[in-house]
């Protein structure tokens, strides 16, 4: 009974030794959009009734323990979570054998969550590696009214047959590429581990690199650092979402209205990267015709003077640096020959990057737009970095963007 008692309290000390050496960092995430009717190219956000959602994440860091937060964020009623499993999977989504755990919340199997509102999840005991997959798989047993939805997921996800499909592998009945309801995969991690937040926009979400293989430029950010090795682990955390402006609400809610959840929520976030403006200047300077006229008709106006830009700017480094976090500001990326392109706005580009680069304001400047411009047309991104569209980055231009970051920033 002794010797039993002894390894008891043997395993409670290593146990607390642990857990006051550890903290919840974050491993992925992705920003919600409101939902929105079917406009110009853009589907209506979907529902979902009595079907299993099965997502691959890919974690950029590791931990002992993983939590998920779901979102009824932009819900007009209560969703119903029927049950939500993960497991450890390969790249080709095949579940890990003896890696499946039901994930509960306040010790129960089910949940209700508010409209309006965010669920974290209890702990799970599933010990995760950097750069592993997980599956997260989402029973919705009732109508769940338009998705709380990050619209551009870049990796395919899959919607079972009616049923509860969320232990064991399934034969989908159709597949998408968004997250429904999933925003955050947080781990228990070493002391020593940090979160990277970028905060961007379509660029940063990973349009124009190719699906299903992670090559988004925070992820190949994620990369490298975990190739440095060490005791460190290094959570980036991308919350960047299509469309999105520094100014105004449009495609999701703006950078400055977004800041607090997608970023100062975040556990163990000690760096963020700020990476957008484009946006800003292509709606409120540019040209357009057809369907995509009537969806910038749909959104407010943004006022992006160089001086707007810069002061919003300097409300996100203060509000970070308000709670001990390093901003790093990325200059704006070329974009003349975009649809939206116009000289009056890359005029206000041009200053607004000589602001960031000058202006001693941001802790370290990551000067993207010096790495993309093509030397002999500086306003344009050199040929075989952009996707054709002169706007977003190639699998190339995205590892550009990441070869270009000095890794000796982050500490």
């Amino acid at each position: 009974m002794r010797r039993l008692l002894l390894l008891i309290l043997s395993v409670a000390v290593i146990d607390v030794a642990w857990g006051a050496d550890a903290h919840w960092i974050g491993s992925w995430g992705a920003s919600p959009l409101p939902p929105g009717p079917a406009l110009g190219p853009f589907p209506a956000t979907p529902s979902y009734a009595n079907v299993t959602i099965r997502q691959l994440v890919r974690l950029s860091a590791g931990g002992r323990q993983l939590r998920l937060r779901l979102s009824n964020e932009y819900g007009a009623k209560a969703l119903e979570i029927g049950a939500v499993h993960v497991a450890l999977a390969g790249a080709d989504g095949t579940l890990r054998s003896g890696t499946d755990h039901a994930v509960t919340f306040a010790g129960a199997t089910k949940a209700m969550i508010p409209a309006g509102a965010p669920l974290v999840s209890d702990p799970i005991d599933l010990p995760v590696a950097a750069l592993d997959t997980l599956s997260v798989s989402i029973y919705l047993p009732e109508d769940t009214g338009p998705c709380t939805c990050h619209s551009t997921g870049m990796q395919d996800a899959y919607v079972s047959k009616p049923g509860d499909f969320t232990k064991g592998t399934f034969e989908p009945a159709s597949t998408m590429q968004s997250r429904a309801f999933l925003t955050a995969v947080d781990v228990n991690a070493d002391r020593a581990s940090h979160t990277i937040v970028v905060l961007g926009d379509s660029i940063s979400d990973g349009i124009g690199s190719t699906p299903n293989m992670n090559h988004r430029w925070p992820d190949l950010l994620a990369d490298r650092l975990a190739d440095r090795g060490g005791r460190q682990s290094w959570g980036v955390v991308n919350e960047g979402i299509s469309g999105n402006r520094i100014l105004a609400d449009g495609a999701g809610q703006s950078a400055l209205t977004r800041f607090d959840r997608d970023v100062l929520s975040v556990p163990g976030v000690d760096y963020l990267i700020v990476f957008e403006g484009v946006n800003d200047l292509g709606f409120a300077y540019g040209k357009f015709e057809g369907p995509l006229a009537a969806m910038r008709d749909s959104m407010p106006a943004g006022q992006a003077t160089a001086e707007a830009l810069i002061g919003g700017l300097r409300q996100i480094i203060e509000r970070a640096h308000s709670h001990g976090i390093k901003v790093f500001g990325a200059t704006i990326a070329p974009y003349d020959g975009a649809s939206y392109y116009s000289t009056e706005g890359n005029a206000v580009r041009e200053r607004v990057n000589d602001w960031i680069r000058k202006g001693g304001e941001f802790d370290a400047v990551l000067d993207f737009d010096a790495v993309l411009r093509d030397p002999n047309q500086p306003t344009k991104i050199r040929d075989g970095w952009h996707a054709g569209d002169h706007l977003h980055g190639s699998d190339a231009g995205y590892r550009a963007l990441v070869d270009s970051i000095d890794l000796g920033l982050f500490r």
